[in-house]
């Protein structure tokens, strides 16, 4: 059976690097298994990443519109023919991202976000969602180097996002945290404040159950 899954959280949360190790895991247990990003995964979605990426001024809507014909484009050539194949798809970031950081933190109407989303995934949602739960000032911390790290960020596709100021990146974690509290089937919280390595058991325990009662491997 097919089994779709996102990784959410705020920038510096390590939403890539779990995704990249939770590929390894998969693959090692001998599961068929897909990794995407947003905005990517296709030509067209690449070419949305670049402008994402840059400092063109542009409205919260425009911003959203951007991230929505990414999003469509990935889920029409992508998600839907791997799911329908019978591949797990994991996904960092999705439709969630665009309620929190368009609804949230820019201050869009959440209605017209979410009909946005269900236009542009056509109602394609995850079976599960792992949100990288961490609190944005550590989090921030960890992007520009201040806790000791080298300041990487994982999070290429949201450069822009990570030069907002603090108080946005508070309204999207607490955006994150109304969702999952919303939809509890759905969440799964993980606190990300631990080490890569400890954080990576706890979403693989999520994960490897979700697999067991779906029949997946």
């Amino acid at each position: 059976m097919r089994l779709f899954l996102s990784i959410e959280g705020g920038d510096g949360a390590g939403k890539s690097t779990q995704a990249e190790l939770l590929m390894t895991r998969l693959k090692a247990t001998g599961v068929n298994a897909l990794l995407v990003h947003e905005p990517g995964g296709t030509d067209f979605g690449e070419h949305v990443r670049r402008l994402v990426k840059g400092d063109v001024p542009r409205s919260p809507m425009s911003e959203l519109f951007l991230f929505e014909a990414a999003r469509a484009q990935l889920v029409q050539e992508v998600i839907r023919p791997a799911l329908d194949s019978g591949q797990v798809v994991v996904t960092d970031r999705y439709a969630d991202s665009s309620i929190t950081y368009q609804g949230y933190g820019r201050g869009l109407d959440l209605a017209d976000v979410r009909a946005l989303n269900h236009v542009a995934t056509g109602g394609l949602m995850p079976d599960a969602t792992v949100l990288l739960d961490i609190p944005p000032d550590r989090a921030l911390a960890r992007v520009d180097g201040s806790d000791g790290s080298d300041g990487r960020s994982d999070d290429l596709d949201q450069a822009r996002f990570e030069r907002e100021p603090l108080e946005f990146h508070q309204r999207v974690a607490e955006g994150f945290r109304t969702l999952a509290s919303e939809e509890s089937g759905r969440w799964f919280v993980v606190d990300a404040s631990a080490q890569p390595d400890k954080v990576a058991e706890k979403v693989w325990a999520i994960v490897s159950n979700l697999l067991v009662l779906r029949g997946v491997g």
